[in-house]
């Protein structure tokens, strides 16, 4: 199937390594003009070395500020904005109970304001190009993962909250937005590979018990969503967040 996004021009925020990563690979491999962002310059550099139409703009989407000064080199850079996808996020936090304040304010801002920061700095644009907005969410925000950090699930839980919300705004203007999901997802550097590599036989058992499928997820298997999601073809689409998640979640 053509998904016809061929020439579209396409920024990914935390897009130097995993999914974000795949996800950007997967644009380029349609013909799309993509930024990739990411705080470290040194790596993200690296990471888009020798990758055509490939650009990148260094900072932090946590801070409002930088947002706006990131999505306007952004813009400067490819000409528009016609699909955004909103990647940023982290789950490593305190154990459930040992939360404070602190901790809400961090875990907020990598995996909540992150998102928000970027949608109100991209707003603009993506009235005048009708686009497209994707956000990476996690099946933390959808039920209680037995040892999922509380502050990260509950930030998740709000950015799925603020996609549904924010849809029909957008929608005034034509603009889509959707979130994916993703169960566990093994790549390169993941917290499922230390996983494996610590007590693979725990993992095996954990799969065979909670996911129907009986495996790990691949950063394609969310990137391959993604694709479809911010295509013409799923132009019916929006305030909706999907799974991947090999069947894990039972709402």
């Amino acid at each position: 199937m053509d998904l016809n996004l061929k020439g579209l021009r396409v920024f990914v925020s935390g897009s130097s390594q995993g999914i974000g990563r795949g996800i950007l690979e997967a644009f380029l491999n349609e013909g799309c003009l993509v930024v990739s962002n990411a705080r470290n310059e040194e790596f993200l550099t690296e990471s888009i070395h020798n990758l055509e139409n490939c650009f990148s703009v260094i900072g932090d989407v946590s801070d409002p500020e930088q947002a706006n000064e990131i999505v306007t080199k952004a813009v400067n850079l490819i000409g528009g904005i016609d699909i955004l996808i909103c990647n940023v996020g982290n789950g490593t936090s305190v154990e459930p109970g040992k939360e404070s304040y602190k901790e809400w304010q961090r875990m907020f801002g990598v995996n909540f304001f992150s998102t928000t920061n970027l949608v109100e700095a991209a707003t603009k644009e993506l009235k005048k190009s009708k686009g497209v907005i994707l956000c990476i969410s996690s099946i933390c925000g959808l039920e209680v993962i037995p040892g999922a950090p509380v502050t990260y699930s509950v930030a998740k839980a709000a950015l799925n909250a603020y996609i549904r919300g924010i849809s029909r705004p957008l929608a005034e203007n034509g603009v889509r937005i959707n979130g994916i999901a993703p169960g566990n997802i093994l790549f390169p550097g993941s917290v499922w590979e230390k996983k494996m590599e610590d007590n693979s036989l725990l993992v095996k058992k954990m799969l065979k018990q909670n996911v129907p499928l009986n495996k790990m997820g691949t950063v394609d298997d969310v990137a391959n969503l993604a694709l479809w999601l911010s295509s013409p073809v799923s132009e019916f689409v929006t305030g909706a967040v999907f799974n991947s998640d090999g069947g894990q979640t039972r709402f």
